[in-house]
């Protein structure tokens, strides 16, 4: 308990948490549309942002926000565009921002090598009550953009021409998953370090997709490992003497292996499992006006007086498909009047 004494522990403990939730949280969105290394870019575009703080003599987080989300929505502007030469352009972006932060905090006063330090790797000694409050602020925001817009975001991630055909604003949500993608690096800086803050997004995400199946347990999963890993690394790292950053980019490197590991026989005995029962499909009739009552897949709910394709009660029965039986004690998940059964994917 002698860890948790110290303010500068409980601020860093308290700075481990957020990241811990907000890394994952647009770690996801990144993973899925494969742009895992879009962190990374951003965080070499944030040593500017330092620079300047370190320059002007403000708090640094603050002028990094500003750089990252400019830099952020060039990166995007470029990759909607769909230029040949983007990669080249990116790339001047991203070595022009870590330049230019060099030169920047070369310039100032506070032009230490620990200063420039803590923010490239993290470091749990300079997580300030005031950075503590702007890290509490911007999570805030990332997790109510990336929980309460998720259906939206997941769509756009998944498929941007089927996104638009349903009438989403597309280039506004990528914009502001570019956006939340740089605060979410400002926030993460103090804690695991720009040139690691990258990691923290894909990593846990990449664990926890080893072992779940749906998006929405796959978010919750990665939001755990993320938190875990982060609490456990700033704990390492006041017991050893260790960066904060590489250390719990490492734990979560071990949390990954130890997934895979155990993934292995999970996928082996769900496989086998499907394969003793066979396909696993069944009956389903739409329901229809007068259908109200009667069982979903009930075998004499068709009639062939009632015409082909339809229902006794006249709900249509889908053409095409023989008698499907399901395993013993399986149960068959409706869906309610006027809901249909493939509208609810996307929820899930």
């Amino acid at each position: 308990m002698e860890m948790f004494q110290p303010d500068f522990m409980q601020r860093a403990f308290l700075a481990a948490v957020l990241v811990g939730i907000t890394a994952p949280s647009i770690g996801i969105y990144l993973v899925q549309r494969r742009q895992a290394l879009m962190g990374d870019g951003i965080g070499h575009v944030a040593l500017t942002g330092v620079g300047l703080g370190f320059l002007f003599q403000a708090n640094p987080m603050w002028t990094a926000v500003l750089v990252c989300v400019l830099g952020a929505v060039v990166m995007e502007l470029v990759r909607a565009r769909g230029n040949q030469r983007g990669d080249i352009a990116l790339a001047m972006l991203f070595y022009g921002g870590m330049a230019g932060g060099k030169l920047l905090v070369s310039m100032s006063s506070q032009s230490g090598a620990g200063s420039l330090e803590s923010y490239l790797w993290g470091s749990i000694l300079f997580v300030s009550p005031g950075d503590l409050v702007v890290i509490a602020v911007l999570a805030a925001v990332v997790v109510a953009v990336t929980v309460g817009l998720r259906r939206q975001l997941f769509a756009v991630c998944q498929d941007e021409e089927f996104a638009r055909v349903t009438g989403l604003p597309v280039r506004v949500l990528n914009l502001l998953l570019a956006v939340m993608a740089a605060v979410t690096v400002t926030v993460a800086m103090r804690v695991v370090g720009l040139l690691l803050v990258s990691a923290l997004m894909v990593v846990p995400v990449a664990a926890a997709q080893q072992l779940t199946r749906s998006f929405a347990a796959t978010q919750a999963a990665a939001i755990g490992v993320g938190v875990l890993t982060a609490l456990f690394g700033v704990g390492t790292s006041y017991q050893a003497d260790l960066p904060s950053g590489p250390t719990i980019v490492f734990l979560a490197i071990l949390v990954f292996a130890l997934f895979s590991a155990v993934a292995a026989p999970l996928a082996r005995r769900r496989h086998r499992a499907s394969a003793e029962h066979g396909p696993a499909v069944c009956d389903v009739a739409l329901p229809g006006p007068a259908a109200e009552g009667s069982a979903v897949g009930d075998p004499t709910a068709g009639s062939s007086a009632a015409g082909p394709g339809t229902a006794a009660g006249g709900g249509a029965v889908l053409e095409g498909t023989g008698p499907v039986r399901a395993p013993a004690g399986a149960t068959v998940d409706a869906a309610p009047p006027g809901e249909s059964l493939s509208s609810r994917g996307l929820a899930q």
